[in-house]
């Protein structure tokens, strides 16, 4: 397998693990489980926290970014103009598809904010390395300073289930923008890093081990920062204040729970770059690598009929942290056999082959 080959069934190993990882906080979330279990089992599960999910838009932005090189590299007036349109097509699709899923009752959807980051990757295609690093600054800057001058909570209930104005114009761009539960501010900054990281050569064998250890070494870092700018400013702050200013948790998203959750989303992708190359003849890790390749099919089914599964018996938010794992591990399990039955048939998911069509 060459090595360009090995990097895009890597990047598909990933994303499997990004969507089980999204597969478990959605149940978890679903059936109001956050709490509940053993505190072993709440640790695990609270490992894939803002976690699956960044590393889900991050893997977006590099593969928008691999996509759109030869546009990006040739210059070519007609080619930039496809992958725009395109891309355009693409936003569209998603938006459409988010909104459906809130409509059926899926507050904690993604995709209408994949949206906006398919509009930005648009519009960025021609923008040098360095316009993309600072206008990745801005967005992060702007998301903390938002975050100290307006209110957070505006729109949600006290258990953030619940967005009051929701489907106003006023509600659904402040959710959209700023206090969602993947908001443009400062969500963009993961998919911007990707579209970065797509250009370089980061992803590439002699490169490996240094990302790795940078990525590692840059979490840590972050995640101390944060543990320690908490303790420091918890006696004039509060504990609650401190930690909504310095926190790690997806919500509020600050800006060391934006830089950790990078760092950890560049080292599960260079440890899957290992395995694929390590173990590239393996079924398993083939059949991780299919599902990967049906990601969007998987993501929409595991809400459209995951949870439609659960509501029709009437379990959902009834379930508690044990459940929820079990029930998430046993769908991925699934929707690996699922992926793997499929893509003898298809080379593209179902839902990859509408998009296909459509885009």
């Amino acid at each position: 397998m060459s090595q360009s080959k090995k990097r895009i069934t890597a990047l598909d190993f990933a994303r499997a693990l990004a969507i089980f990882g999204m597969i478990i906080v959605n149940y978890k979330l679903a059936l109001q489980a956050e709490y509940g279990g053993p505190a072993w089992l709440q640790s695990i599960a609270g490992l894939f926290e803002g976690r699956a999910s960044a590393l889900f838009v991050v893997l977006a932005g590099i593969g928008v970014s691999l996509m759109t090189s030869k546009a990006r590299t040739s210059l070519n007036e007609e080619l930039i103009r496809q992958s725009r349109n395109s891309l355009y097509r693409r936003a569209a699709f998603l938006f459409i598809a988010g909104v459906l899923l809130l409509l059926m009752g899926w507050s904690a959807d993604i995709l209408h904010y994949y949206a906006v980051f398919m509009l930005a990757a648009a519009v960025l295609i021609t923008v040098s390395d360095n316009k993309l690093l600072g206008l990745f600054s801005i967005v992060l800057l702007a998301s903390q300073i938002f975050l100290v001058i307006f209110n957070y909570f505006n729109g949600w209930n006290s258990s953030f289930r619940e967005y009051s104005d929701f489907w106003t114009i006023e509600g659904f761009t402040r959710n959209l923008l700023f206090n969602g539960f993947h908001p443009v501010f400062p969500w963009l900054c993961f998919f911007l890093i990707g579209l970065w990281i797509g250009r370089k050569r980061w992803l590439d064998k002699e490169n490996r081990s240094k990302v790795l250890l940078y990525s590692l070494s840059g979490t840590v870092v972050f995640e101390t920062l944060s543990f320690f700018l908490v303790q420091w400013t918890s006696a004039e702050l509060s504990v609650g204040i401190a930690k909504y200013l310095f926190g790690t948790k997806p919500m509020p998203p600050t800006m060391l729970y934006v830089l950790s959750g990078i760092c950890s989303s560049v080292a599960v992708i260079a440890i899957c770059l290992y395995v694929v190359d390590k173990f590239e003849n393996s079924p398993l890790t083939q059949a991780v690598i299919n599902t990967g390749q049906l990601s969007l099919s998987h993501y929409i089914g595991h809400i459209v009929i995951g949870l439609g599964l659960l509501q029709a018996v009437g379990y959902e938010e009834h379930g508690g942290l044990s459940f929820a794992m079990a029930y998430g591990t046993v769908y991925f399990v699934l929707a690996i056999v699922f992926s793997n039955l499929w893509i003898k048939w298809k080379t593209r998911g179902p839902i990859e082959l509408i998009m296909r069509k459509v885009c």
